[in-house]
């Protein structure tokens, strides 16, 4: 019940703030935010942190698939292979439920 107080206060504290600021303070913290997205240095900065964050999470995929690879059974380890670039018991690239495949 505590959470769920401190919860709506937040939210009523947040409505009387934005209601107050407006809508042009709105339309100069946007453009400001737009401003800073579009920024070159921004944008490699958070390339940098997504191609870190991709080659990371590679490296822990293939230590957990290693080490419970084989603690699993052979449907879950085969598409897990399949999604993570290894290819499945077939070797060929499979697609997954929504349709989309590792390429």
């Amino acid at each position: 019940m505590r959470y769920k107080l401190t919860f709506v206060v937040g939210l009523a504290l947040g409505y009387v703030v934005g209601t107050r600021a407006g809508r042009e303070r709105y339309e100069q913290m946007k453009k400001s935010a737009t401003e800073l997205a579009q920024n070159p240095a921004v944008r490699n900065a958070a390339e940098s942190a997504a191609q870190t964050g991709r080659q990371v999470a590679g490296k822990a995929a293939h230590v957990v698939g290693d080490k419970v690879g084989d603690r699993l059974p052979a449907s879950v380890t085969d598409r897990f292979h399949a999604l993570s670039g290894r290819g499945g018991a077939n070797g060929k690239v499979e697609e997954d439920d929504w349709g989309t495949s590792n390429t």
